[in-house]
């Protein structure tokens, strides 16, 4: 399990709910989420969404409706996403999926101020 920090937490359970287009995750912490598909799209910890350097990475728009059609596992460590607009480059390691739960309401708010300032739109074009 190399790169993984062994005081993090490990999902117990996750589940895809495509209806509602959200990933219910459970971890051995006891903590649980439940993560927009939309959300962790503009979130990916892909080159493509995170740039290839220091900043903000590459501001992701008209995302809204965006879902999940495949969860791959990726050794012990994490998963790979595939989503319905194509994009399947973002490992999703457990650790960053906690981040992404225990920080979801501060992220999103972050992300819907920078679409504002930018002019960017969650709706597709």
């Amino acid at each position: 399990m190399a790169g993984l920090n062994p005081d993090s937490a490990v999902p117990t359970d996750i589940v895809l709910h495509r209806l509602s287009a959200t990933l219910e995750l459970a971890f051995d912490d006891g903590a649980r989420f439940n993560l927009p598909a939309e959300y962790l799209r503009v979130y990916s910890p892909s080159a493509e969404v995170r740039g290839h350097g220091v900043g903000p990475g590459v501001l992701q728009v008209g995302k809204r409706g965006v879902n999940i059609t495949a969860i791959t596992p990726v050794g012990h460590y994490a998963v790979k996403l595939v989503f319905d607009d194509g994009h399947d480059s973002g490992l999703y390691s457990w650790e960053y999926l906690h981040q992404l739960g225990r920080e979801h309401a501060q992220r999103w708010a972050e992300y819907l101020e920078r679409l504002a300032a930018e002019g960017g739109s969650r709706d597709p074009a």
